[in-house]
């Protein structure tokens, strides 16, 4: 019998987690697990792929004043009628489903608003007969945060709870406690996966000199009619350029876009060979998300990062400059940005790729780890190297 294996992702804006979460249940599905993905935002076309059975909560999303708003499908904040309801559905399907392993993505360290689902599955899991193990899922780069009593409500709902916790990065980049500074209070439970990452893939589309992406495209407004502006001003200006934008990205600014294109300029939503394309690339243009980060790492092409950082975000940052004093990346921050400022980072990164890339090792194959590590928790192994 497979083990079975539950994994719970929340997208509340971009599409990052359940990109990342959609990638580890490939490596679990060709490991041999059974792999159920609870999703509880809206359905994105493409994830999580085959080999995975899906079950939507009724939906959550991010409101648009207030990111720790809870909206419904059509952006009416949700009743506690509604939450409860969610709650129940749940720990229903977590009930019906039984499933040997329950991995939680982000929580606690992120996704706090849905408390009032995710402690009563944790008590359930912890409570249930059949001993399921309760596995945490997190990036490698935590957004930073202050205050003492979340930092310690954090390491007290993951010493309760969690029998381990992945962290999907490689610690000669980066180790959890450079973005959470009481990680040595719960490290009996990290294990270091490695970045999740895909091999590229055969190149399906027409190829294109330049890519400027912006993940899922919700905060891509800024780097999208930046890099546009940017292009004749560039050593690229006679180049073809991709502009990737997105599902989310406003129609307001995809009309921009849309307006800008021409022989040397396209324009296109998704591209499900996106890998490949950054590999065929003379540049990469985007923000610094993990998924983007780590396409770029398996890729090898030369990029200028412009990471996200509105609202007190420092997890991009942190990785761009990682990244940046590696000699991996050029970077610009998106504050005081200008298309003029832009074309000069370019212009400089186009002549530095020139050089020779610095040959650092940074596991690419978390997916692949992640599912070795999971048999081998299941199997009570007294080690995990």
């Amino acid at each position: 019998m497979k083990p079975r294996v539950m994994f719970y992702v929340q997208h509340l804006l971009g599409i990052g987690h359940l990109a990342r979460a959609s990638l580890i249940c490939a490596g679990l599905v060709e490991h041999k697990f059974d792999v159920k993905m609870v999703m509880g935002g809206a359905p994105v076309a493409g994830f999580p792929g085959p080999g995975v059975e899906v079950e939507y909560l009724p939906v959550l999303k991010a409101g648009s004043f207030q990111f720790n708003d809870l909206t419904d499908e059509n952006g009416t904040i949700a009743s506690q009628q509604y939450l409860d309801d969610r709650r129940d559905r749940l720990l229903s399907l977590f009930a019906a489903y039984q499933p040997d392993i329950l991995i939680v993505e982000a929580f606690p360290f992120g996704r706090r608003q849905m408390r009032f689902e995710l402690i009563p599955l944790l008590e359930a899991a912890k409570s249930a007969d059949w001993k399921p193990l309760v596995v945490g899922s997190v990036r490698d780069i935590i957004q930073e945060k202050k205050q003492p009593k979340r930092l310690r409500e954090t390491v007290d709902t993951l010493n309760k709870y969690y029998d381990l916790l992945m962290v999907h990065g490689d610690p000669n980049f980066i180790k959890l406690s450079e973005t959470f500074e009481l990680a040595p209070q719960i490290e009996h439970l990290i294990q270091y996966t490695g970045i999740i990452s895909a091999d590229i893939p055969p190149l399906t589309g027409p190829a294109y000199d330049v890519i400027v992406s912006a993940g899922g495209g919700a905060a891509g407004e800024l780097i999208m009619l930046n890099a546009m502006q940017a292009r004749p001003l560039t050593h690229l200006a006679d180049a073809n350029w991709c502009f990737i934008t997105g599902p989310n990205l406003s129609e307001s600014v995809r009309v921009q876009l849309q307006e800008n294109r021409s022989d040397k300029v396209t324009v296109e939503t998704h591209r499900t060979d996106f890998r490949a394309l950054l590999a065929q690339a003379q540049l990469s243009i985007s923000q610094a998300g993990y998924n983007t980060a780590a396409d770029i790492l398996r890729a090898r092409c030369s990029s200028v990062l412009v990471p996200f950082s509105s609202g007190g975000e420092t997890e991009q940052s942190r990785r761009a400059a990682k990244l940046t004093k590696l000699g991996i990346v050029a970077s610009i921050s998106e504050v005081g940005l200008t298309p003029e400022r832009l074309a000069e980072v370019i212009n400089n990164a186009l002549a530095g790729s020139q050089h020779a890339r610095p040959d650092i090792e940074i596991a690419l194959d978390g997916a692949n780890r992640t599912a070795i590590l999971l048999l081998k928790l299941l199997n009570n192994s007294d080690s995990f190297d």
